[in-house]
């Protein structure tokens, strides 16, 4: 009697596609918000870059080629840089918001009372931490995140796979990503700093009417007193900054290639 024999196809370029795929979106995952925070486990980030990659395996593994055994190592690392570049990009973009909560402590004087928070990886005061909780969860809330995950979809087609970075598009995009951080950073903590700034000029005028009265006692309280009451104001914008912020981080991406 003769035993039956199944022949099962294996297409090892389209296997090797969805490794290469996952790797890279694993490795995104690892370092870009909101993803990258501790609340979430390593192994759900593993699950979710896998599932990730399987899903753009068909797209990402168009015009890719089966290699062999040093090839495809070879893709497996430029996959793995590609990946921890692109999630870098997004965190400059989103790192904005934990900078200008760094410049209301510094202005408010609440960077007496600096610490690291090891949840957050953030290190900074109060309003560090809390602007940086806050966006964090706008992200989340409002689907931004799925702008990020979508333009880091679309870098499968400006950047094939184990096909590797062109060190001039990268560079430029960090360039272009810390000059943004600076000037959204002063466009988000501006106002309060300014109100701040005001506050400090008028306490040195009226110490140079009346010495006696030592207005500058009142200074620190005073300023905290305000910046409490003003950031009120920086929180109700906080949901559109966010949602630009998203949007932005997606432009970025698609614009690596």
């Amino acid at each position: 009697m003769n035993t039956p024999v199944f022949n099962v196809p294996i297409d090892q370029a389209f296997i090797e596609a969805v490794i290469l795929a996952a790797v890279r979106v694993t490795a995104f995952l690892f370092v870009a918000p909101p993803f990258a925070h501790n609340a979430f486990p390593a192994r759900i980030k593993a699950m979710l870059g896998v599932g990730l990659g399987l899903a753009v395996a068909n797209r990402a593994g168009a015009g890719y080629g089966a290699r062999d055994a040093a090839g495809f190592v070879t893709g497996l690392v430029l996959e793995l840089v590609t990946g921890l570049a692109l999630g870098f990009l997004v965190y400059l973009v989103f790192a904005a918001v934990q900078s200008a909560g760094s410049l209301i402590d510094l202005s408010g004087g609440f960077q007496l009372a600096q610490g690291y928070d090891p949840l957050n990886m953030v290190n900074g005061a109060q309003f560090t931490r809390l602007t940086h909780m806050a966006a964090l969860a706008l992200l989340i809330s409002s689907d931004g995140y799925q702008l990020v995950i979508g333009g880091l979809a679309g870098t499968f087609g400006s950047l094939p796979l184990a096909g590797g970075l062109d060190l001039a598009h990268p560079v430029q995009a960090m360039t272009t990503a810390v000059s943004g951080l600076v000037v959204d950073a002063l466009q988000i903590a501006g106002p309060l700093m300014v109100v701040l700034f005001l506050a400090d000029l008028g306490l040195g005028l009226l110490t140079r009417v009346a010495p006696a009265l030592n207005a500058f006692q009142l200074g620190f309280p005073l300023k905290v007193l305000m910046t409490l009451m003003l950031a009120g104001v920086l929180f109700l914008a906080l949901p559109r900054i966010v949602s630009s912020l998203a949007q932005q981080s997606a432009r970025l991406l698609l614009g690596v290639g």
